[in-house]
This record gives structure tokens, C-alpha cells and sequence, in this order.
């Protein structure tokens, strides 16, 4: 095998490999993601902005890219690391090969390395900064660009939309804002389908015109970053809350308790993929839904704010799911499943649009 890139951590070990997509080099937050399918979706999902993707599933690209699954209007990964790489798709549907939708958006990948490894170091050490660069450059050059690193306290300004614009559904029951954070465009189809016409909106839109827009309902979006430099999307929530239903997922679940008063953390190696099992607290229900965060919302913290803990991570324990029913606000840690397959989260979108029908506030 001619082994022809590398990943570099930042203590200097190597992971040799075999390159493909783009060739270029780049230092980038190194994750692991345990889905078995969806890789286009994890590409495209906002969420993972400028991150390097470790896919623990080993064979990936095998059914190559189709034009209609994309989660934003392209890739939004820094890198991808796979075991496995397949340039020869098996799928009636697909329009390019994993490997040329990454070569034609400047993304780098790498194949052939040991996966577990690397994922067996994320988990015991946490996610970190890394380099994925030439099998030749220097080890000492790499380990101080990786030093160099500082991680991007602007990637919601940078995924969002810089104007409002609209997804709309025939014979529509209500209208409802989405606060762009890093939306994915899955759940936007979710709300079109349920019968709601969807206004995406930036994340620095103001209370002003938010309201200017009578919403009957607010859908604060996924997206990447740590929350607390969502300063404006926090003040937003603080001030709308009580006055429309408030829904959020991912970093709109963290938003929306920082916006009441609970406190966020980064986890050691985060959740992200499609098999983690959250239980809702008022059942006792199991689910086995999609994650894709690095930072939690302490559970220690919600008392006194008005927050109750909805859902909780089975694997540990940690807060998945918070609400306050006198405001008609909830949110999750998890992304209810909008695409192909499984779609048991749905009933998320239903309780929100409850809410909408019982009024609490509609239209302040």
C-alpha cells in the first residue's frame, strides 16, 4: 500500500494512510462519528463545520452521493478519516463518488489507517486538534501548526444565512421562524410535510423583527461551535421566551438553557451518531436516536432556572432534553430524524406544534 498522507496529533504520533478527495493540508478538531449509514448527511450537517470526521463504521462511500440528500448546499467538514474507502458506489441514485464531491469542495480524506486506534486515543483523551497532511512534511512542523490552533469562535456566523428566505407547503396550518444557527435542511422538510410554512432566518436577527414576522411558533436550529459565543441568539430567546412557543435542537437546545440560566460544558469526546439511547424522564421510554454535539448542558445547573430535565443519555447520564411548560419552550440534545429512514423522532415536531395550537403567547 503506498501510503501517501498522514494525521499528526498534536504529541507527534503518526497514522499513516492512503489519500483521497482533495490533497490539500489543514489542522482540524478530530471527532468520531459511530453512524453506519448517512456519511452525506454528516458531511453536509452544518453542525460539523470545519471539523475532521472520524467515521468508526469501517467501509464508507460504497453508495456514493446523491444530489438529493444533502443536508445544506454542500460539504461543511474540514476532513473525513475512514478504514475503508469505496470509489465504486453500488447505488441507482447516486450522481458522483464520495471522493469527488469532496475533491471539488477542497476537503481532504484519508483511508487505510487504523480507525480504532485513533478512536480508542479520542475517547481516552478527548477530541483534540490534529493535522491531516503529506506522508513527507516534517513531524515537528505539523505538531507546531497543530500548537498554533485556536479554535473559531464564529462558526454559526459563518454557516447561517445572511438573509431571510422561505420554504413553504400548500394548504399551510401555521408559520413558523427558524433561527438559523446551521439549520439542516431535513428538518425544515419535517415542518413543510407537518403542514407549516418555515421563514429561515439568520442567527443575529433581532426581537424586533423576528416578532415583525407573527410567528406562530420559533425553531431555534442545530449548528456548530460552544454556545456561549451565540451571544446573540441567547438574548434573542431571553427575550421572545413566554411570548411565542419556543422549539430547539442541538445548539438550540443549549442556547435555550443558557437563554433561562443553566450553564453548558464541553464533554470529552461529545456524541455524535445514530445509535445513542436517550430515556424521557416522565415514562421512562427508551429511544435510540442520531447526536452530533461536543458540548452538554449540566444538569446541576437547571435548578432555579425554570428548566426541567426531559431526556437523559443513557450512556451517561447526561442532560438530553429540557423544558418549561408555562413558556411552551422545550428543546433536545438530539437531531429527530428527518431523512431517510427511522423517523420515531418526529413526534418532537408534534408536540411543538401542540404547543403552537394551545396558544400559550402566540403572537405577543
Amino acid at each position: 500500500m503506498d501510503f501517501n498522507r498522514k494525521i499528526v496529533l498534536k504529541d507527534g504520533r503518526e497514522f499513516y494512510g492512503k489519500g483521497f478527495g482533495a490533497s490539500g493540508s489543514g489542522v482540524f478538531e478530530l471527532v468520531f462519528n459511530t453512524s453506519m449509514v448517512g456519511y452525506q448527511e454528516i458531511i453536509s450537517d452544518p453542525t460539523n463545520y470545519n471539523q475532521m470526521i472520524l467515521m468508526t463504521y469501517p467501509l464508507i462511500g460504497n453508495y456514493g452521493i446523491t444530489d438529493e440528500d444533502f443536508e445544506s448546499k454542500g460539504p461543511r467538514i474540514g476532513a473525513l478519516v475512514v478504514r475503508e474507502y469505496n470509489d465504486s458506489p453500488s447505488n441507482f441514485r447516486y450522481t458522483k463518488t464520495l471522493g469527488e464531491e469532496m475533491e471539488e469542495n477542497n476537503i481532504p480524506g484519508i483511508s487505510e489507517l487504523d480507525t480504532r486506534m485513533l478512536t480508542k486515543i479520542i475517547r481516552e483523551e478527548g477530541s483534540q486538534p490534529a493535522m491531516l497532511t503529506d506522508a513527507d512534511t516534517p513531524v515537528e512542523e505539523a505538531v507546531k501548526a497543530i500548537e498554533a490552533f485556536e479554535y473559531d469562535k464564529n462558526q454559526v456566523a459563518k454557516v447561517s444565512c445572511k438573509k431571510r428566505w422561505y420554504s413553504r407547503t400548500a394548504n399551510a396550518k401555521y408559520n413558523i421562524v427558524a433561527v438559523d444557527c446551521g439549520v439542516k435542511l431535513s428538518l425544515i422538510r419535517t415542518m413543510n410535510a407537518m403542514g407549516c410554512n418555515v421563514t429561515v432566518v439568520p442567527y443575529n436577527i433581532t426581537e424586533e423583527a423576528l416578532l415583525a414576522l407573527k410567528p406562530d411558533g420559533v425553531f431555534v436550529s442545530n449548528g456548530p461551535g460552544n454556545p456561549e459565543d451565540a451571544t446573540c441568539v441567547i438574548e434573542l430567546v431571553r427575550a421572545i421566551k413566554g411570548k411565542v412557543p419556543v422549539f430547539g435542537i442541538g445548539l438550540g437546545h443549549q442556547i435555550i438553557a443558557m437563554a433561562y440560566g443553566a450553564k453548558t460544558s464541553k464533554m470529552l469526546f461529545g456524541h455524535r451518531g445514530g445509535n445513542h439511547p436517550v430515556k424521557e424522564m416522565a415514562t421512562g421510554k427508551l429511544g435510540i436516536i442520531a447526536q452530533s454535539q461536543g458540548f452538554v448542558v449540566e444538569k446541576d445547573s437547571l435548578e432555579g432556572t425554570g428548566l426541567t430535565m426531559i431526556y437523559q443519555n443513557v450512556l451517561d447520564g447526561a442532560c438530553a432534553g429540557v423544558e418549561c411548560a408555562e413558556d411552551k419552550v422545550f428543546s433536545v440534545q438530539f437531531h429527530p430524524d428527518g431523512s431517510q429512514g427511522p423517523q420515531e423522532s418526529t413526534y418532537l415536531f408534534r408536540k411543538f406544534l401542540k404547543n403552537i395550537e394551545e396558544g400559550v403567547g402566540k403572537n405577543a
